[in-house]
């Protein structure tokens, strides 16, 4: 059985200077996403302070933004050759 994160085995190999381009671009994007991940845990810190509970959208936003990061993650350390967002879909499933 194939994972799910490796390219079928008839598929083109990626250039690795495309690759590498690659991951110039999503390194910038991991360093975004982990500024908007700070942004999202204080504002929930206050949020929960304030209200007695965090909020769910931004709770929501979050797991899909921790699930984005360990995408990226796993592109950058050659762990999967899936392209994250914005080349797929943003991960969003429902927690």
């Amino acid at each position: 059985m194939q994972e799910a994160n490796l390219p079928p085995p008839n598929a083109p190999a990626r250039k690795l200077w495309v690759r590498a381009l690659l991951m110039i671009l999503l390194a910038a994007a991991f360093q975004l996403a982990a500024s908007v991940l700070l942004f999202i845990a204080v504002a929930q810190l206050v949020l929960a302070a304030a209200l007695g509970a965090p909020n769910p959208r931004l709770r929501q936003f979050g797991h899909g933004l921790a699930r984005y990061l360990a995408q990226l993650a796993d592109f950058e350390t050659f762990a999967s050759e899936a392209l994250p967002f914005p080349f797929s879909a943003w991960p969003s499933e429902e927690i």
